[in-house]
């Protein structure tokens, strides 16, 4: 955790979880500045440390009529902005080496997709820009294989590293979560972080659009607490049925905070032992 406290403009509890959250991809500034006020109000509460989220581009949709982004630049420059708004850190994801450099410029962690979790070119762009970079475990991986994707990253020259855990591919249309694996990547001696979202997502329908199990997300956030994760990743959404990507495994906006209040009062018990 040492080498994320810069991040942090903010005064926080040290003993608290860090929170990553934001809408899924960037649909319009008024949604970013929605999300990102009520968020930073709410951990500046609560004394939790908090990056916001939002995705600059979706390039892994599963149809190819799925909204994607409203242009690269637009994005990370609206990103970047809503960063320096909250005076809180911001990240999005990256989807090919040539992206590294240029959403470095606008970001403070750069993030790995679960897909492209063993790509080294990307993992090696990612860690020569000297940004933070938060890699997300494959669906198809176990948590002590990605002891592969750490020696790329610090081989390249970059100890700023973040694990998340997002789930494992269980038959064709459903996640499950190993909860092993949070202690198993702790181990290797980097922040894990929980996907309390994308975790619970039901990829592959035949709709085209990925379903998901929302109601569940305070279940794997508080289990993930109780097993040592030191963050925890959520998207969130005023309206998800209206979002453009991801709305059917979204946090709603409103539900937030009182979740929130659970995992910071489970957080003192377990840092007690």
């Amino acid at each position: 955790m040492k080498h994320l406290k810069s991040l942090f403009k903010e005064q926080y509890n040290p003993d608290n979880f860090f929170l990553i959250a934001g809408p899924c991809v960037i649909e319009e500034e008024e949604i970013l500045t929605t999300v990102a006020e009520k968020v930073s109000a709410i951990c500046k509460r609560l004394a939790i440390p908090y990056i916001f989220k939002a995705s600059y581009r979706k390039a892994n949709r599963t149809s190819v009529h799925s909204f994607t982004g409203i242009g690269d630049v637009e994005g990370l420059e609206l990103l970047q902005n809503v960063g320096k708004a909250f005076n809180v850190p911001v990240t999005s994801d990256i989807h090919s080496a040539a992206e590294a450099a240029m959403a470095a410029a606008y970001v403070d962690v750069l993030q790995i997709p679960a897909f492209l979790c063993r790509q080294t070119d990307i993992l090696i762009a990612a860690a020569e820009t000297g940004k933070v970079v938060n890699v997300k475990k494959g669906q198809f991986l176990s948590g002590e294989s990605m002891k592969f994707a750490v020696e790329k990253i610090k081989g390249a020259g970059n100890d700023h590293i973040i694990l998340t855990e997002r789930g494992t591919t269980f038959g064709y249309q459903d996640l499950v979560v190993d909860y092993r694996n949070i202690p198993i990547m702790k181990h290797l001696g980097e922040p894990v972080v929980m996907d309390c979202t994308h975790s619970l997502q039901q990829p592959n329908q035949t709709s085209g659009v990925t379903g998901g199990n929302p109601q569940m997300i305070s279940t794997i956030a508080q289990a993930a607490i109780a097993t040592g994760a030191d963050g925890l990743f959520i998207e969130t959404h005023p309206d998800p049925s209206k979002a453009k990507s991801d709305g059917a495994n979204m946090l709603r906006l409103d539900l937030l905070e009182e979740l929130l209040e659970k995992l910071v009062a489970i957080r003192k018990v377990v840092k007690s032992f």
